[in-house]
């Protein structure tokens, strides 16, 4: 790690002193709980484009429970696709789109909560036809909690293996920086005292001592991919950049075709379709 990259994230700490909102198949059958033969639940959007069928990791609980609980209170029913990028994902779960006007701006409608971030990667992993948790950014949620009821599915795009080589190495700079960023902020007291004080030498030294704590975290970090995540992005594709970041917690088992329909869609301002594309009906399986 380049020590110049270290201060400009410590300087911009240090004068803020704080931490500062955005395919595999499967087919066992459900039974009389909603549950399939392999224990996941399945879910079933009825979209206004055709039907999409999710099934839940139970590796990620309380955002299966909290979906099942919004699917059953009828909240996903007539939200619309309020967000939607080619070769990136779709997005929907917005509660306030279900009356929303064509020029109302969306993206902020939840339930008034969020959830605690339940990553299990590198086991699941943002391959195409994931089904992922939307959440805000890192300067305000550094802990990375998922929206109450926003979601994604992800449908990505082929890498190649120099490609997935050289995002490999940014995102082990960018888990560098996230240590980083994440010891400033356990620091800031301190470093409150030595700015009041004007102990540049102070300063220099707590820094260092940050910067080696940093490498001494970071070489501990796995932060290379797995057979199963570069076979799955340069075969059918994905968005691994988010990998480690948002919570995946389910993944398309049929219906990727309508995925596909929704996100060649026209879109306008702040990526909104311009014709509604909505969930007309969530049920479970």
């Amino acid at each position: 790690m380049k020590k110049n990259l270290f201060l400009l994230i410590a300087l911009a700490a240090f004068t803020l002193m704080s931490c500062s909102a955005s395919n595999s198949q499967g087919n066992a059958g459900a039974n009389a709980k909603g549950k399939n033969d392999n224990g996941m639940t399945k879910v079933k959007l009825e979209t206004t484009l055709g039907d999409i069928v999710v099934e839940l990791y139970n590796e990620t609980p309380q955002h299966r429970d909290n979906f099942i609980k919004l699917v059953k209170s009828g909240y996903y029913d007539g939200v619309l696709f309020h967000r939607v990028i080619k070769d990136f994902m779709i997005q929907t779960g917005d509660g306030n789109s279900k009356t929303a006007g064509p020029e109302t701006t969306l993206g902020d409608g939840d339930p008034g909560y969020t959830i605690e971030a339940e990553f299990v990667y590198p086991k699941y992993f943002h391959k195409r036809g994931a089904l992922a948790a939307a959440r805000t950014g890192d300067q305000v949620n550094p802990e990375r909690r998922s929206s109450g009821s926003q979601f994604y599915i992800v449908t990505g795009k082929i890498y190649s293996s120099d490609d997935l080589n050289m995002m490999t190495k940014r995102m082990a700079d960018m888990k560098k920086q996230d240590i980083f960023r994440r010891l400033i902020t356990e620091n800031s007291d301190k470093i409150k005292q030595l700015q009041e004080a004007q102990d540049n030498a102070g300063i220099q030294e707590l820094q260092n001592e940050l910067i080696r704590q940093t490498e001494a975290e970071a070489a501990n970090t796995v932060t290379t991919m797995t057979d199963e995540q570069i076979n799955a992005y340069t075969s059918v594709g994905g968005t691994p950049h988010l990998d480690g970041q948002y919570t995946v917690f389910g993944e398309v088992v049929s219906g990727m075709d309508v995925v596909d329909k929704i996100q060649n869609t026209t879109t306008g301002r702040m990526d909104r379709p311009t014709v509604d594309i909505k969930i007309v009906k969530a049920t479970i399986l």
